[in-house]
């Protein structure tokens, strides 16, 4: 793949982010035209139109951006964390864990905003769980982290199956909808935007140290870098960043996957501008998965985590048979 200018990519990016958030407010269900989006943008619209796009799709909308953006985000620290180009932000068992807790939450009857904590609480758990481990016996190893957080999913794999064998069948599907990813319920972008913002302006200062990282934990270290706490940064932010994505829209698989390395190959892997390409690719991919979510069988809706799944995997295999290649 021919490498962009790092400046003109993020330009063409933040285009196509903005074409993203268009197309999604007017496709749907309810098909709009400019005249009708412009006439909600100035307040000359119908009550309907209105609540269609100012209450309806567009917090649906910037949820995606943001929750596309953060597990790109995640993406990036954990493959430069574990020094895997396909490495995923799930691989620790943070997903495992947030679903664990929420279906606990949704057993127990609880409200949506306790099943969001419960979720949030529980990848926070499974993330300090595999840090605790991987450190115990020592500085981290990549090998280690990397078993650890995988025998730890398995595990909570068996708690997941366990739940939803003793699950009402009443309360099955909407368990396994959440399971799948699930934008329906988002009404609140703004926290999610601010972490987005706050992630992006808090790595910046660190991209010169990321870039030596990404050589290898001796040469980082004997030009300057703090390892250790540099590694402990970045296992943090990753971990809060995954936990809080699903926390709020449930398991969404293969963007901290995908876009990390398809903008590696595509921009360069100088993390100053790898890390907003990743955020403004993943915030795309993950509005345009939800369009086509809420489009294709309108007025049905897919869960997302399928549509990226669809445009994940023949993205993924492509990815493989490009590195075994070379």
């Amino acid at each position: 793949m021919m490498k962009a200018h790092p400046l003109l990519a993020l330009l063409l990016l933040l285009l196509v982010c903005l074409a993203c958030l268009m197309f999604g407010l007017l496709t749907g269900s309810q098909p709009l035209s400019l005249a009708q989006l412009h006439a909600v943008l100035t307040g000359q619209a119908t009550p309907l139109e209105q609540l269609l796009v100012l209450e309806l799709r567009l917090p649906r909308l910037l949820t995606a951006l943001a929750v596309g953006g953060l597990l790109a985000v995640a993406g990036v620290l954990m493959q430069l964390l574990l020094r895997n180009p396909l490495a995923d932000p799930y691989i620790l068992g943070l997903s495992g864990g947030a679903a664990f807790c929420a279906l606990l939450a949704m057993l127990a009857g609880w409200t949506l905003l306790w099943i969001n904590l419960a979720a949030f609480g529980g990848a926070l758990f499974s993330s300090l769980l595999v840090f605790g481990l991987a450190w115990l016996s020592g500085p981290m190893q990549p090998t280690r982290l990397l078993l650890t957080g995988i025998v730890l999913a398995s595990g909570w794999g068996a708690g997941l199956s366990l739940l939803l064998s003793i699950t009402p069948e009443r309360a099955l599907p909407g368990m396994l909808y959440w399971l799948m990813g699930d934008l329906s319920y988002a009404r609140q972008p703004s926290p999610l935007l601010l972490l987005l913002g706050s992630s992006l302006l808090i790595l910046a200062p660190f991209s010169r140290a990321l870039n030596l990282l990404a050589r290898g934990q001796q040469q980082a270290q004997v030009l300057g870098v703090a390892v250790r706490p540099l590694e402990t940064l970045l296992f943090i932010s990753a971990a809060l960043i995954t936990a809080t994505a699903v926390a709020s829209v449930g398991s969404l698989g293969f963007i901290g996957l995908v876009v990390p390395h398809l903008m590696r190959l595509w921009i360069g892997s100088d993390h100053r501008w790898l890390l907003p390409a990743s955020a403004l690719a993943g915030a795309s991919l993950l509005m345009l998965a939800d369009t086509a979510a809420r489009s294709l069988l309108a007025p049905q809706q897919l869960p997302v985590g399928v549509m990226t799944a669809l445009i994940g995997v023949p993205v993924f295999l492509y990815l493989l048979h490009r590195q075994a290649k070379t």
